[in-house]
């Protein structure tokens, strides 16, 4: 099943989980997209973190929600939408 995506550059989301990484950004931590790299089923963000770190998200697992105009509305790939 191919991955919907609909995250650009310069989006700006909230991060809901990062499962598997090391060091994890935390959950509620927002950023930019720099960058979207589209695989068959997954996709990589990468990712500005307002927290000074740059860090690429994975596709599902990872799990995100935009953010639009100071509310937000999740749009979270790795549950399909």
């Amino acid at each position: 099943m191919k991955t919907k995506c609909t995250f650009k550059a310069g989006d700006r989301i909230r991060l809901i989980e990062m499962g598997d990484d090391p060091d994890p950004i935390p959950a509620g931590t927002t950023g930019t997209v720099a960058g979207v790299y589209r695989q068959h089923d997954w996709m990589q963000l990468d990712v500005d973190w307002d927290n000074g770190r740059s860090l690429m998200l994975s596709i599902p697992p990872d799990r995100v929600e935009r953010l639009f105009g100071g509310s937000s509305k999740s749009n979270s790939s790795s549950q399909g939408n």
